[in-house]
C-alpha cells in the first residue's frame, strides 16, 4: 500500500512538472507612459473655400493593456482651453460657442479593450474601443490605431471622425461662412512602455 502510495505522488509529481514546462508563458501586463511634450490631438475641419487645421495639446496620459486579454485601461486627456486654429477670433468663437471650454476643460479617451495583437517590435495595427468625453457627455468609439514599437519606445497614430454637432455642439456657420458638422481628429502619441515583473505565484499548501 505505501508503495502504491509513493508511485502515485510520484505520478503527479511528474504531470505537474511537464504541465509546467508546457504552458505557455503568461503574457505580461505593459504600462505605456506618455510623452506628454510630443502627445497632440490635430483636427481638420471644412468650411467655405478652405479647411479650418487646428490642435490641442495633452494634459495627460498614461495606459495599461492586458496582452493575454486585450483588456485597456487609464485615459488620455486634453485640455481643451489649448485648441489653437491660428486665428484668435476664430478660436475665441470656437471656445464659447462651440466647446464652452470654461464648462468642459476636458477632451478624455477612457479606452477599456484591444482587438489585434501589439508586436514586440515595429507597426501593428489594432482596434481600440472606448468611451469619449467631451462637452458634459460620453461617446462610444472604435477607432484603427497604428502602433510602432522600438525597443522601450512606442509611438501611435489614429484618424476618426467627430460628428460634434450630432453629439450636441453648435455649428458656428454664418450667413457668409458654412463649415461642415463633422471634424476630422488625429491623434499622435509617444513614449514608453514598461513591463512589471510578474509577482511568484504564492507557494502551495503542503
Amino acid at each position: 500500500m505505501h508503495r502504491k502510495a509513493t508511485t502515485n505522488r510520484s505520478a503527479f509529481l511528474a504531470l505537474g512538472l511537464l504541465l509546467a514546462v508546457s504552458a505557455p508563458a503568461r503574457a505580461q501586463e505593459m504600462i505605456f507612459h506618455c510623452d506628454i511634450a510630443h502627445t497632440k490631438a490635430t483636427f481638420n475641419l471644412s468650411a467655405t473655400m478652405h479647411t479650418v487645421h487646428g490642435i490641442f495639446l495633452a494634459r495627460r496620459c498614461e495606459l495599461r493593456f492586458d496582452p493575454a486579454t486585450g483588456k485597456l485601461s487609464g485615459e488620455i486627456a486634453f485640455d481643451a482651453n489649448t485648441g489653437n486654429t491660428g486665428n484668435d477670433g476664430r478660436d475665441a468663437k470656437m471656445h464659447k460657442d462651440v466647446l464652452q471650454s470654461d464648462r468642459f476643460p476636458d477632451l478624455i479617451f477612457h479606452p477599456d479593450h484591444v482587438e489585434g495583437k501589439v508586436s514586440d517590435s515595429g507597426s501593428s495595427t489594432v482596434q481600440v474601443h472606448g468611451m469619449f468625453g467631451v462637452h458634459g457627455g460620453e461617446h462610444e468609439l472604435t477607432v484603427p490605431v497604428v502602433v510602432i514599437r522600438e525597443g522601450e519606445r512606442w509611438t501611435a497614430t489614429t484618424q476618426f471622425p467627430v460628428p460634434y454637432v450630432a453629439w450636441g455642439m453648435k455649428n458656428p456657420s454664418t450667413v457668409f461662412l458654412h463649415v461642415g458638422d463633422s471634424i476630422e481628429a488625429q491623434f499622435h502619441g509617444m513614449g514608453t512602455v514598461e513591463t512589471p515583473p510578474v509577482a511568484p505565484p504564492p507557494p502551495n499548501p503542503r
